[in-house]
């Protein structure tokens, strides 16, 4: 998961910059950008990384992300299969703070939305509800005029910036000004992607950043706010949490697939992290 600074060439003329994506995986890569994304996953499974957060997504996942949060959709591994039938849709809205106009969001009536796009500096997630509701303004969007668009979008977040049917992702400020350690924590990020259902210590993690183990748990602490056990203790609990929804393998066989080496601590895990047991979140379903 590579942090990048992405250079929307798009927006060179344009304030609005609306598309539908029908491919895996949205982005290759941990990103940032300097416009705001509002996305809406119509189709697909997956992990959502946005922030410090990690989490699950399905289809009606509605998440508004501000200006240089890093943030990445990671569809489920059975996407990149070459017999893959699995479909994605995918509505990205990205905009300007001043698409309608200069200064149009800090006059008094738009208190709630600018309220709304302040707290995306942290990533803020919608009900289920909330983007049923929604779900045909987002499917239409694309067909419409750019004018048209812009009034739509502005309509979309006024209706948004009201519900209370809303939540902040991020635990803390994680947006990136700067490209400085970009490349090392691209590589520990990709490293755990891919390495999760492994054994992978706190010595493998610190080799890749060509670090010592105790500067590596600060240089990680500080760019995600977490420390890498509880990084990694995410990222294969929530990918536990995907294989229980969706196969239909013991759980037993769920805690080895994801990288534990005993039930009892998977078990832990998942409560901490899930607020239920394992049994209980698949009874749940």
């Amino acid at each position: 998961m590579k942090l990048i600074l992405k250079n929307t060439d798009s927006f060179k003329n344009e304030r609005v910059d609306i598309t539908k994506k029908e491919i895996p995986c949205l982005d290759s890569s941990w990103h940032y950008h300097a416009q705001y994304e509002l996305l809406y996953i119509s189709k697909s499974n997956g992990i959502r990384f946005v922030g410090d957060s990690v989490s699950q997504f399905h289809p009606g996942d509605l998440v508004l992300v501000g200006p240089y949060l890093p943030h990445l959709w990671r569809n489920d591994p059975s996407y990149y299969s070459e017999d893959d039938t699995n479909k994605v849709k995918t509505i990205i809205l990205k905009f300007t703070k001043d698409f309608i106009g200069e200064g149009t969001f800090n006059l008094p009536e738009f208190h709630d939305l600018n309220l709304m796009l302040e707290q995306s500096k942290y990533g803020v997630s919608f009900g289920r509800d909330v983007s049923r509701m929604l779900h045909n303004d987002f499917i239409s969007i694309i067909e419409l005029t750019p004018a048209e668009q812009s009034v739509k979008l502005l309509d979309l977040l006024c209706r948004l910036s009201l519900t209370e049917d809303k939540k902040v992702l991020s635990s803390t400020d994680m947006r990136q000004y700067t490209t400085d350690n970009s490349e090392r924590l691209d590589d520990v990020l990709k490293y755990i992607s891919n390495n999760y259902a492994n054994d992978i210590s706190l010595q493998d993690v610190s080799d890749v950043a060509c670090m010592t183990t105790n500067s590596f748990c600060r240089f990680f602490k500080k760019m995600t706010n977490k420390s890498y056990v509880q990084f990694l203790n995410e990222v294969r609990i929530r990918n536990a949490s995907r294989l229980l929804a969706q196969d239909d393998l013991p759980v037993s066989d769920v805690c080895y697939k994801v990288g534990y080496n005993s039930i009892t601590n998977f078990n832990k895990q998942f409560k901490q992290i899930m607020g239920v047991t394992p049994n209980n979140f698949r009874n749940s379903l």
